[in-house]
């Protein structure tokens, strides 16, 4: 028997229970009992593995959604992270939970001049201009490599992986605007979709975490201009607008200056 947390959180109205099946369903074919154990500190899914199959489910799971490494014995230099965007009132450094909370939570940071090097071809922007334009708000997913590990300050810096530096390449590239969606299930969102009607507003919708999705706008959609359609459908869920061309236009115009 083994219990483990995974890299997937729980927050809002929803609880851990209301993703049993959803964890099970991941076991099928395999000779494991799983049980949902409940919420780590900062909503973390515990869960745990007993039965035949024991080591075949923990590493599927370490790969397919991500193990928390507790806490920073477990934490090597050099790792990549699927951890979660916390919020900030910072103008230097962008915190990002990696579940790391044993025997106290500590979080990894980005430092700005990362982010600026990363996302704004070193562009001098402010952090919460790199926020609002990647939608790095709370609990969003983000994919970290960690860079340096002081023990003895318990600080941890990190640095956006290359598999997160392509995601948003991809998004970029495509040009097309994103609706990202926090702290709603991927059902509740196709409802919304089919309930207003918006399958010729919709390319697709992509699940970024249990309750983060991004919905891909056809060519010439407003994401923005969903919102107003979309929200009273999903009461419980926070809304932000993904820009493309709104982001190459300001790292060009800050090119000029």
């Amino acid at each position: 028997m083994v219990v483990l947390t995974l890299l997937e959180k729980v927050y809002g109205k929803y609880s851990t229970k209301d993703f049993v099946y959803t964890f099970k369903s991941l076991c099928e074919g395999l000779n494991v009992n799983l049980r949902v154990l409940g919420r780590a500190p900062r909503g973390w899914i515990k869960v745990e593995v007993s039965g035949e199959d024991e080591k075949v489910a923990v590493r599927f799971f370490e790969k397919e959604v991500g193990l928390a490494p507790v806490n920073l014995e477990r934490l090597r230099k050099f790792s990549v992270i699927r951890g979660r965007v916390l919020s900030t009132k910072s103008k230097l450094e962008l915190p990002i939970d990696i579940g790391v909370y044993e025997p106290t939570p500590l979080e990894a940071s980005i430092p700005l001049k990362t982010l600026q090097a990363q996302l704004a071809d070193g562009k001098k922007l402010a952090l919460q201009t790199i926020m609002e334009l990647y939608c790095l708000y709370p609990n969003f997913p983000l994919e970290v490599k960690i860079c340096e590990i002081n023990k003895s300050e318990e600080s941890i810096k990190a640095e956006l992986a290359e598999s997160q530096l392509t995601i948003f390449e991809k998004w970029l590239k495509m040009y097309n605007e994103r609706l990202i969606v926090f702290g709603t299930t991927i059902e509740d969102v196709k409802q919304a979709v089919r309930n207003e009607k918006l399958g010729r507003d919709i390319y697709a919708i992509e699940s970024l975490g249990l309750l983060e999705h991004a919905l891909i706008c056809k060519t010439g959609t407003n994401a923005k201009g969903l919102i107003p359609k979309l929200g009273p459908k999903l009461p419980n869920a926070t809304l932000i607008q993904f820009n493309p061309p709104r982001i190459h236009k300001l790292i060009e115009r800050c090119s000029l200056l």
